[in-house]
């Protein structure tokens, strides 16, 4: 009877270690995209390749080829255009070398949403 009780007992903790085990090889829960994440994640918008944010003081190794992000909203007062500029900037102006992030599917509508919405604030 010991011996059974011994072979339970090393069984329970032989399941509780891979239980633990297969707990912390589960990944964390991805948190939700920002919008400046998007526009400085260089495999999304990259805005940064680009555009200076000057008022962004976290960004690093801004463009100097687009024109800064700076007053936007005073900018674009109708914020739908700024959206329209970020999904197709060609459609404004066909020489525009700006990526047309929707109309290629670069980003999805709901990045777009995201940029839109962070770059409206700078």
């Amino acid at each position: 009877m010991r011996k059974l009780h011994q072979v339970a007992a090393a069984c329970a903790i032989g399941a509780a270690v891979l239980t633990t085990s297969a707990l912390a090889q589960t990944p964390a829960p991805k948190k939700e995209e920002t919008g400046k994440d998007i526009a400085f994640n260089r495999t999304k918008g990259n805005c940064l390749a680009c555009h200076g944010m000057p008022t962004v003081p976290d960004a690093e190794s801004t463009g100097l080829y687009g024109p800064p992000l700076i007053a936007m909203s005073a900018r674009y007062p109708d914020k739908a255009k700024l959206r329209a500029q970020i999904w197709d900037a060609t459609a404004f102006n066909p020489a525009s070398s700006m990526i047309p992030f929707g109309k290629h599917g670069v980003l999805t509508e709901q990045e777009i949403d995201k940029v839109t919405d962070f770059v409206y604030g700078l």
